[in-house]
């Protein structure tokens, strides 16, 4: 293991980079970054998955490329959230997302909303079976959990990657989140400090703004991440969000050294890494310039300066740390406190020693069990007024409005998988029609004339509180006088849009086992075990189920 006093400065500094690529292989860019400008580690995003055995030997080439070149072992980073934010999605046992993942597990034991041991075994396990399965591909650090509380239906980012809104069953869930991977020796990163539950603006297209006081940010905000700091998480990311009550200029966390370095370092205690979001999000590169910004974040305390995408940007973003540095604005006593910190995780997550596992470990018959037991767990009936489930076995228009690109996290959704090809697997007379998000007001003219031909219809509607074009198709497929039932394939939110709605089930994704584990409730083959992790205006508490009354 090279010693820091025997790196160079441009080392150190490339130490401090975590950069991402186009591709499926290393390109001749990727090597030079590794060999000449000695970053400390690499993204993956779906744009560099094929299938599971290729990410391994992708992998393993990158590794090698820093071996060869006398770079130390690299982070090999991934955002595998779970549910509907993961970028490997074939091939491994893709768990539910958080907030599924509290529905199943919320209201479990008795006399309490959140039944600490059971909700913390239930993400204790989908984090551990996912980390072994990134680690066996020689990814070794995930930007997971989401460590926000979503008490804001208007947020669009958030949602269904946290936990819930309840600030005590984020902390619970996050902890046991961050110590599953972290046993099965992946970095675990807490995001996104000090909180993006409560914003209505999306930080990857700008930069928004919390305006709470600090006694309510730190009653609420910031106990997840208190609690994973006692718990000893590996990372921590910063989010790119302006918090006025803890910063004089108009500065994001990210930027803000009363935030990273008077807050959470000074303050809280927290002796980890600290990482910043991506630098190219539009809440840093359009207001402050992503090269300029690198410098920023360094000076506000952070270790690690994550880069997705611009070659030019992110060798920029070197040469302006070594600059600031030369000209005195850093310390090169900074620069070390930073690596230092960098190498000691590397060391305790063993990237210095020989590296084991195989694909052939990931997407076993076990994991997908797990997996299925949970999604399973999650799906929850919010009401069922008029008695329509489980569906008759008669013929079913069966609609899908299709998952979609909705954030900066998300990416490109891919195969045809549909609530009404899953209904019909289990042998219902399904009438399945998939609606385009962007497309759904042209097409409710067609839908409407399928539905004459159905007895009844379940439509699965998709962040319609975003997209009222589907409040309007629910509302006119209910004019017909035929039963309707609603599912809600992301947020539960939509039922705030469609109060009207007699039945209305909360499945949180649409990932094709989601839709399984739908297909079965509905047809009432599994009993509906879900509770709401957030609540539903005033009839549907965090903590509901439906149980056959108001």
């Amino acid at each position: 293991m090279k010693k820091i006093q025997d790196m160079t400065l441009r080392e150190k500094i490339g130490q401090m980079l975590l950069c991402g690529f186009e591709g499926t292989e290393a390109t001749e860019q990727l090597k030079a970054l590794i060999a000449e400008h000695h970053i400390g580690g690499v993204i993956y995003f779906a744009r560099n998955v094929e299938q599971t055995g290729q990410v391994a030997d992708l992998s393993e080439q990158l590794q090698q490329i820093a071996e060869q070149s006398d770079t130390l072992p690299l982070w090999v980073s991934i955002d595998q959230e779970g549910g509907m934010v993961a970028r490997i999605t074939e091939g491994v046992a893709l768990m539910p997302g958080q907030m599924a993942l509290a529905a199943g597990s919320i209201g479990l034991k008795e006399g309490t909303k959140v039944g600490i041991k059971d909700a913390g075994d239930a993400a204790y396990e989908a984090a551990f079976i996912s980390g072994k399965e990134l680690r066996a591909l020689g990814i070794n650090l995930n930007f997971a959990p989401v460590l926000d509380v979503n008490n804001n239906p208007d947020n669009p980012v958030i949602g269904v990657r946290s936990f819930g809104e309840s600030a005590e069953l984020v902390a619970e869930f996050g902890q046991r989140s961050v110590q599953g991977f972290q046993d099965a020796n992946v970095v675990a990163t807490a995001k996104h400090f000090p909180g993006h539950g409560d914003t209505s603006v999306d930080s990857h297209l700008d930069l928004p703004t919390i305006k709470h006081e600090q006694e309510r940010i730190r009653s609420l905000e910031l106990v997840p991440f208190i609690q994973a700091i006692k718990g000893g998480v590996d990372a921590i990311m910063s989010s790119h969000i302006y918090f006025p009550a803890f910063e004089s200029e108009k500065l994001p966390a990210t930027l803000s050294k009363s935030v990273l370095t008077g807050l959470l370092r000074e303050e809280l205690g927290y002796e980890g890494v600290v990482m910043t979001d991506c630098m190219e999000m539009n809440a840093i590169a359009e207001h402050y310039g992503t090269v300029a910004a690198s410098v920023m974040a360094i000076e506000a305390g952070a270790d690690l300066v994550l880069i997705s995408h611009r070659l030019d940007r992110q060798i920029g973003a070197i040469d302006a740390i070594e600059q600031a540095v030369k000209e005195g604005r850093l310390s090169e006593a900074r620069i070390d406190a930073s690596v230092q910190r960098l190498l000691a995780l590397k060391e305790r997550r063993g990237l210095f020693a020989p590296q084991t596992g195989s694909a052939a470990e990931v997407g076993t018959a076990e994991h997908c069990a797990v997996a299925q037991r949970l999604s399973e767990a999650s799906i929850t009936l919010v009401k069922d007024e008029q008695g329509l489930l489980p569906l008759k076995r008669v013929r079913t228009l069966a609609v899908t409005v299709a998952a979609a690109v909705s954030s900066g996290v998300d990416e490109a959704y891919a195969g045809p998988a549909s609530l009404g090809a899953a209904l019909a697997e289990r042998g219902l007379d399904v009438l399945d029609r998939v609606l385009p998000l962007a497309e759904v007001g042209g097409l409710t003219g067609s839908v409407l004339a399928a539905a004459e031909e159905a007895e009844q219809i379940v439509i699965g509607t998709y962040n319609a509180r975003f997209h009222p074009a589907q409040v309007e198709l629910v509302r006119a497929l209910q004019a017909l006088g035929k039963p309707v039932i609603v599912v809600a394939l992301r947020v539960p939110y939509d039922l705030l849009e469609l109060p009207e709605v007699s039945t209305f089930i909360a499945a949180y994704e649409s990932r094709p086992l989601a839709l399984q584990s739908t297909a079965k409730a509905l047809l009432g083959e599994l009993e509906m075990k879900g509770h709401l992790p957030v609540t539903l205006g005033s009839g549907y508490p965090a903590g509901w189920k439906w149980e056959g009354g108001l």
